[in-house]
């Protein structure tokens, strides 16, 4: 089996701020031109050529992998290592690239200009890792925006960075790659979800074997922590305001459900849950008591649905500064963290398993196993 390891030198992917995380600082100058320039001339970021022929990845091969959504920008650089590979520089940081955009439909200003902020940070790791190997996408913010394609020249431009937008069947199959690893062998069925900023995405699915799990069906629904905190408000939640969240995305996900074979594999024991999003592993640090959020304590751990309910009541009963006010959570996150569990409440009263999986892992990691696997040319 594939997998990866963290390199203890680097910081909390999760952590906006390099000097809380202990990541290195861009190398690159400052200058957005002076960036661009040094990226396309050394590393052609983005370019097919950058990605060299396809071959088996080589012991030590430098992969990259970014994954630009409604309110994260995230980065994974990582070595290959026999089978798998090692983290050795990540980055992660709250940009919320799709605020407004329910509204306008376009990307505003202000949240490109902090998303290429946060690229520029990207791409300077990047080239002073030695990238040989990328690939760079976008979801549910730019699939949805008119001006997604200026957006993603501007980004070029500034950075060097070329960014695919990818569709939501392939998000859900980078997800479902990335979090594998942590699926139980013993439970034949599993549904996987990812609660995003703009979007959810769900994924039931079925293992066999030892080959890659095999998709039954998988949906993406057009809300997520930024959609429904602009509708329903961060700060303070009444219980009907709560109940009115979970009942929208109970009603969006029915559908879904009832085509996942009902109750019957859930009564005979052989479905499991996998949760891959910032709602379950801030649930997860909550549940465990950090007083810092350790990737390495809450990746693969598992939540009972009475903790999620305990920990998600609590939270909506506070107000945005004593949510703010909790290590697990910080300020960017605690508008959003209880839309999530509204989110996460309906997902579990519609499967209900007893407890889930957690996964610090999707995407990105998805990305990585796909060039260890068989590198090559960027996906169009």
């Amino acid at each position: 089996m594939n997998s990866f390891s963290l390199d203890p030198t680097v910081g909390d992917p999760r952590v906006a701020d390099p000097a809380v995380a202990g990541e290195q600082s861009s190398v690159l100058p400052a200058d957005s031109s002076q960036t661009a320039a040094a990226l396309s001339a050394g590393l052609g970021i983005g370019r097919p050529e950058a990605n060299g022929p396809s071959r088996p990845a080589r012991w030590g091969e430098t992969f990259a992998a970014l994954d630009l959504g409604t309110n994260n920008c995230r980065l994974l650089v990582a070595r290959a290592n026999g089978s798998g590979f090692r983290v050795i520089d990540a980055f992660s940081r709250i940009v919320r690239l799709g605020e407004g955009l329910g509204a306008s439909g376009r990307l505003s200003e202000a949240a490109m200009e902090r998303t290429i902020e946060a690229l520029k940070i990207c791409a300077g790791k990047i080239a002073s890792r030695g990238v040989t190997r990328s690939r760079y996408v976008a979801t549910e913010a730019c699939r949805r925006a008119a001006n997604c394609d200026d957006f993603l020249d501007r980004v070029q431009a500034a950075t060097g960075i070329a960014i695919e937008t990818i569709t939501t069947d392939e998000e859900a199959r980078l997800a479902v790659n990335g979090c594998a690893p942590l699926l139980q062998p013993t439970q034949p069925y599993a549904i996987v979800f990812d609660i995003g900023g703009g979007s959810t995405e769900l994924v039931w699915l079925r293992q066999a074997g030892r080959r890659a799990p095999e998709i039954l069906g998988s949906i993406s629904l057009p809300f997520g922590v930024v959609t429904l905190t602009e509708r329903y408000g961060g700060d303070v939640f009444a219980a009907a305001t709560w109940e009115a969240m979970v009942d929208e995305a109970e009603a969006a996900m029915t559908g879904f459900a009832s085509r996942c074979g009902g109750v019957t594999p859930i009564a005979a024991n052989d479905v499991q849950m996998l949760g891959s999003s910032g709602t379950v592993t801030t649930l997860a640090g909550i549940n465990l008591g950090l007083q810092r959020y350790n990737r390495s304590l809450v990746d693969g751990t598992k939540l009972s649905f009475s903790a999620i309910r305990s920990v998600s009541g609590n939270l909506a009963r506070m107000n945005y500064a004593a949510r703010a006010a909790h290590p697990c959570i910080g300020r960017e996150r605690a508008d959003l963290v209880v839309a999530g569990c509204a989110i996460l409440e309906a997902i579990c009263r519609l499967w209900p398993v007893g407890s889930l999986g957690v996964a610090d892992r999707g995407v990105r990691e998805g990305i990585l196993l796909d060039l260890l696997a068989a590198p090559g040319q960027p996906r169009a």
